[in-house]
């Protein structure tokens, strides 16, 4: 599933080709994506201008001008593709094609169908189904050592399923929560309300650090994921340990035939990686 790096990168080659256009014509294909698709979406968007895209954990934001929002999510195997001057007949997994004043295209293209779409208005947006529970932006200056050990306080889980708590941090995923414990060389087993001050010291800057490195790549492109340009992101070449079990770690210095080298265990049903010479 795309990450916090992955919808960033989305919503800014979004706001780039759609700042301030009016949709002209919007195709839908079908009845829903992982839930219904609003009623009438066709005719509620026509016309309509964009006054503003933004991201919020994993979900793209579009302000619309009388005061609504389409929330978009890409789910598994979701995809914005932007185009100019498209005259193609929609794709097998074109589910919902927009077309713009300005010439711009975007094709909501989803094959396994646990993406969705929906329309709010901006006033209920804060109390909003879908966005209502989530936690502190990652990237926000909230996010502190001291911010960190106050939400994980007690908890028994490990310090790797509570970043994974969108209820806590939104937008934090498997693999960057991964890259991220590597950085602050904490073990993924660790329980979150057992982290030292040092190690929360640590591993606030190291999930900046990984993030920030990530949306400067386009994101990780491992199966579907592509930027909305149809560009494949690069962050998957500069993993530090996520899926890279039995190999070196960067600056290893130990002998992998004999050590291992990165190890990768299951945690909650996903695969954990981790270096448990630097992880500790």
């Amino acid at each position: 599933m795309p990450e916090l790096p992955e919808v960033e990168t989305v919503v800014r080659g979004l706001k780039k080709a759609l700042s301030g256009a009016r949709f002209i014509d919007i195709e839908q294909h079908r009845g829903d994506l992982r839930t219904a698709l609003p009623k009438n979406l066709p005719a509620r968007l026509k016309g309509r201008r964009i006054e503003g895209i933004k991201r919020r954990a994993k979900y793209i934001l579009i302000a619309l001008d009388k005061g609504e929002t389409l929330i978009l999510h890409l789910g598994m195997s979701g995809r914005m593709v932007l185009s100019h001057g498209d005259k193609k007949p929609p794709g097998k997994h074109d589910h919902l094609v927009f077309h713009f004043d300005n010439g711009v295209t975007l094709r909501f293209n989803d094959p396994r169908r646990f993406g969705l779409c929906d329309l709010a208005a901006n006033k209920n947006l804060p109390k909003h189904k879908l966005l209502r529970a989530l936690g502190a932006e990652p990237l926000e200056p909230q996010l502190t050592p001291a911010f960190l050990a106050g939400i994980f306080k007690g908890k028994k889980t490990s310090v790797k399923a509570a970043l994974l708590d969108q209820r806590l941090i939104a937008g934090i995923g498997n693999i960057y929560a991964c890259e991220a414990l590597f950085y602050a060389g904490i073990d993924p087993r660790r329980k979150a309300g057992k982290l030292t001050k040092p190690q929360w010291a640590k591993l606030a800057p190291a999930i900046k650090k990984v993030l920030r490195a990530a949306i400067r790549a386009g994101g990780s492109s491992l199966r579907d994921y592509r930027q909305a340009s149809g560009e494949l992101g690069t962050f998957q070449h500069h993993f530090a340990v996520y899926d890279r079990e039995g190999q070196c770690c960067p600056g290893c210095v130990c002998d992998t035939a004999k050590t291992g080298g990165v190890r990768r265990m299951a945690q909650g049903g996903r695969s954990t990686f981790f270096c448990p010479r630097k992880q500790k």
